[in-house]
């Protein structure tokens, strides 16, 4: 009967720890009274005087007038691809862009492609998107910090 309580117990624990395993690598969302407010607009829609963070809370803000290249051009082949049609090799050519380049320029380049029409590989967003909010936390520590 000891036996049984200890198992059970283990099993508890064990479930206990894959749950917080869980939780962490999701990572802990914000609820709402925590999350960082965004910085003030002026009145005449301009960009608030904090450009870095202005940039990052879009990947595809209008502050960027003209497409800016990242050792990308032979992307430019793709433009007008849909996103969905992209084939294995070519998806590994926008991923090899990608894990080329510092983190802070990926919303700029998720711009610069959506400038120059082209379409991010479905199979990238997740990994894009990850990135991108990975940056906003830690903006948003930053500015909590400062």
């Amino acid at each position: 009967m000891m036996e049984l309580c200890l198992l059970l117990i283990g099993l508890l624990a064990a479930l206990g720890i894959v749950v917080y395993a869980g939780h962490m690598w999701q990572g802990r969302k914000p609820t709402q009274a925590e999350e960082p407010q965004s910085p003030p607009r002026p009145a005449d829609g301009s960009c608030c005087g904090r450009h870095a963070v202005c940039e990052r809370r879009s990947l595809l803000a209008g502050v960027q007038p003209k497409a800016e290249y990242y050792d990308d051009e032979e992307l430019d082949a793709y433009r007008g691809t849909s996103s969905n049609a992209y084939t294995d090799e070519q998806t590994e050519a926008f991923r090899e862009v990608l894990y080329t380049m510092r983190e802070d320029d990926v919303p700029g380049w998720v711009r610069s492609l959506e400038l120059r029409g082209i379409a991010l590989p479905d199979a990238l967003k997740p990994e894009v998107i990850l990135i991108v909010e990975e940056l906003r936390t830690t903006d948003a520590q930053q500015q909590k910090n400062s």
